[in-house]
């Protein structure tokens, strides 16, 4: 479909079957609008690679269609991939003031702070892009000024929730503007694109007022240093942390950039106006232990963070040791369960004491669970449901719970459906092309580009290098040169493998026809299948394997 006619259709490019990397467009009378564009950070499996983003293609070849970007709040799953993908799209964006600051940092580093032009709407205010008429409504979550945006069009109202929970008490910004949702949902609403996260949780998230009580008593009762790790972005628990560390006789020490410029645009915003006096990270360590709380980015066993320079000895300024704590005062997001236990047996060695979320109340999550779902469908009571921002076992029990709360229909639709919401019968109509793509240094590549398939498939086989010298005619000028790396094993069974990879060489050549011979592809071909035979035989397994053939 080049550009929707006269329905309403909605597309997600990312976020929808994953949790992270949110790219949601909705189409209507020849334009598009684009909710979020975020990225998700790369795991062991993409080495190499620091973050991952949807591929955009299909919005790109209909940027002139694409009236701009609305950032619902500014977690990275939502906005982190605007400077990357915004000089594919060059449209406007939009976003509430505290997202604004933060992705004016990110534009800077990028070189784009001229160039990106960004519009900040007032919390609770309203954007006309035609066909789309858009009311920001305030939520609460786990970051300042979370929103969920109702998209008025000729055929209905759409509540885009963003990320969201109900929390009484979020000790930054507003509560859930539970008005404007009731008067959504008496007005009329034809559909709901909703957070998944948290639909097999139970009850309710939970209140951050309570996590902050909790940390003083865990704070106060510990000697030697302590540390707390959070996300930089969860600037309410960042406050609690540093306000504990104060009731506990302690000094608060920020330590990660993150931290520092999350702190610095939310103080832009009129938030943290009275954080607690911290003391430098470079005077920190002149400091008696058990006067020192550190507050540091890393709780999800990030290789490069503070907390995990900290338990490797690579911070200049201070260190860990026996008698310490670490409080981790976050939640293992899916996929970040090894990086997090090897930085806990990190700090283990040290002889650290670990503290979780299993050992006392210290989180909460900033995603609804069941009890708050079912009280958003209550007050809003769309037409249709359709989850999103969750995997597709999140997605499957998100519409089974919509259509229990009397929604009369849930849709299912993970990335690359395109969803028909009106007129007549709201279904999956097409199918478009999705996938990822990866920073891999300064450039953009596919996550499927052959040579990030290499740098995989050397990870886990090794790699071997042949190199044949031959005559015009196919004859053997000098004996076959192989090396191979990667390849564990003590050095006599290496180099045994070797000799019997040299041998396989010769014979290779030694098979192949006189016309074989002649011709360089061939003779490569055969020696790369004849070196894989030989590793695959003796280490089982099958090296990345280059072969160079060189004619005189």
């Amino acid at each position: 479909m080049t550009t929707p006619g006269d329905e309403l259709l909605f597309l997600p490019l990312g976020g929808a079957g994953e949790i992270g990397m949110n790219l949601n467009l909705y189409g209507c009378r020849g334009k598009w609008l684009m909710l979020d564009l975020g990225v998700t950070f790369a795991d062991e499996s993409t080495p190499g690679l620091d973050v991952l983003m949807p591929d955009p293609a299909f919005i790109v070849e209909r940027k002139d269609d694409l009236v701009g970007i609305v950032l619902t709040h500014a977690h990275e799953d939502h906005l982190g991939a605007v400077p990357d993908l915004w000089p594919l799209l060059r449209c406007p964006v939009y976003a509430t003031p505290f997202a604004a600051s933060v992705l004016a940092r990110k534009l800077h580093e990028a070189g784009l702070q001229d160039e990106v032009p960004v519009t900040v709407i007032p919390l609770g205010g309203s954007l006309s892009l035609p066909p789309f008429e858009l009311e920001f409504v305030t939520m609460t979550h786990s970051i300042p000024e979370p929103n969920a945006v109702a998209i008025r069009t000729p055929h209905g109202v759409v509540l885009h929730t963003g990320d969201w929970k109900i929390d009484p008490e979020p000790l930054i910004g507003g509560v859930t503007d539970e008005a404007a949702l009731r008067r959504l949902g008496t007005d009329g609403v034809l559909a709901m694109v909703c957070d998944s996260t948290n639909v097999f949780v139970p009850g309710e998230a939970g209140s951050e007022a309570e996590v902050r009580d909790k940390l003083v008593e865990v704070i106060r009762h510990r000697a030697g240093l302590v540390a707390v790790t959070c996300f930089a972005s969860n600037l309410a628990r960042v406050e609690s942390v540093a306000k504990a560390a104060v009731a506990a006789d302690r000094q608060p020490v920020l330590v990660g950039r993150a931290l520092h410029r999350m702190v610095e645009a939310a103080q832009e915003n009129g938030y943290l106006t009275d954080f607690p006096a911290t003391v430098a990270e470079r005077d920190a360590g002149w400091l008696p232990r058990d006067k020192v709380c550190l507050i540091c980015t890393g709780s999800q066993g990030e290789p490069r963070a503070a907390l995990a320079r900290l338990a490797s000895g690579d911070n200049r300024d201070i260190g860990l040791q026996a008698g310490d704590t670490v409080v981790f005062s976050s939640r293992v997001i899916p996929g970040n369960e090894k990086s997090i236990g090897r930085l806990q047996n990190q700090l283990a060695v040290l002889g650290v004491e670990i503290v979780t979320d299993r050992d006392a109340d210290i989180h909460v999550s900033g995603h609804p669970a069941r009890d708050e779902l079912t009280r958003l469908y209550q007050w809003v009571r769309p037409r249709i449901a359709v989850p999103v921002h969750g995997e597709r076992r999140h997605m499957v029990e998100h519409a089974a719970l919509a259509q229990a709360c009397q929604v009369p229909t849930a849709i299912v639709a993970p990335n690359g459906s395109l969803v028909r919401l009106a007129p007549g019968t709201a279904e999956v109509i097409d199918h478009v092309p999705t996938g990822r793509l990866a920073r891999d240094g300064t450039r953009l590549v596919p996550v499927d580009d052959m040579g990030l398939r290499d740098r995989r498939k050397m990870l886990w086989n090794g790699a071997a290098v042949a190199m044949l010298v031959l005559d015009r005619t196919g004859r053997l000028l000098a004996a076959p040169k192989l090396t191979v790396q990667g390849l564990a094993g003590d050095a006599a069974t290496v180099d045994e493998a070797l000799a019997a990879g040299v041998d396989a060489l010769r014979a290779s050549v030694a098979d192949l026809s006189d016309s074989e011979a002649r011709d360089d592809a061939t003779v490569a071909e055969a020696a790369r299948r004849a070196v894989r035979r030989v590793f695959k035989s003796r280490f089982d397994k099958k090296p990345l394997t280059d072969v160079q053939v060189v004619r005189i």
